[in-house]
């Protein structure tokens, strides 16, 4: 098995893997950030696949899919001959990444200006909104549990544009995870700009959402 192998990270999360094989996978997520990142995207991208109708991905992946759909991509074309197995497994990957590339999932913050499409919420879902008094910046959140991590839809109001920002989750210990980071539009600023992200942190450890700029100045917090 090959350290930061795209190909046995999806194996991994598919559960696919040998049994010491998934034991040596589990004790190097341990204490391999980069991996967990992976594996928490994955698992980000395997969610919004399920709201994507089968006929978008019928053409392909567009050209010039990001990075996670190239690299899954190589990754199947490097195996197809020696490792058939594996290619399957990453194969189902690489259909996860299409739906990232298609604009399904939450990887990508910032791209839309209007209010997030209001659906039924998950069970164990938190539903937050704030406005800080000193800078007037507005933000409702809701916060979906999945299994060790969270995912987050966002609106975000009241910040001026060209303000590069960054949305953080903050831990009961402490700790501040990023969720994924933007550039204030005109229409942002005028309009308010809806965000999906995703963070490793346990639901139930979450405490509070944060949008700040790069500099560190904060914006807006809401508790949770």
């Amino acid at each position: 098995m090959t350290i930061h192998d795209p190909g046995a990270l999806a194996a991994y999360l598919l559960e696919a893997l040998e049994h010491e094989e998934m034991r040596a996978m589990q004790r190097h997520l341990n204490s391999c950030r980069r991996c967990q990142a992976e594996v928490a995207s994955l698992r980000m991208a395997r969610a919004a696949l399920e709201v994507v109708p089968p006929e978008a991905v019928l053409d392909g992946p567009p050209d010039g899919g990001d990075l996670l759909l190239q690299r899954t991509l190589g990754q199947v074309r490097r195996e197809r001959d020696s490792r058939v197995r594996r290619n399957r497994l990453v194969a189902g990957a690489a259909a996860v990444a299409v739906a990232i590339a298609l604009g399904a999932g939450g990887v990508v913050l910032g791209r839309t200006t209007a209010p997030p499409t209001v659906t039924a919420q998950e069970p164990g879902t938190r539903t937050v909104s704030g406005t800080d008094a000193v800078t007037g910046a507005t933000m409702s959140v809701a916060v979906r549990p999945a299994a060790g991590w969270v995912r987050l839809t966002a609106s975000v109001g009241g910040i001026p544009a060209g303000q590069k920002c960054r949305l953080v989750v903050v831990a009961r210990d402490g700790s501040r995870v990023e969720a994924g980071s933007w550039l204030v539009s005109p229409a942002g600023e005028r309009d308010g700009t809806a965000l999906d992200g995703f963070a490793l942190v346990a639901p139930a450890e979450v405490t509070a959402v944060v949008v700040e700029n790069l500099d560190g100045r904060r914006f807006v917090e809401v508790p949770l």
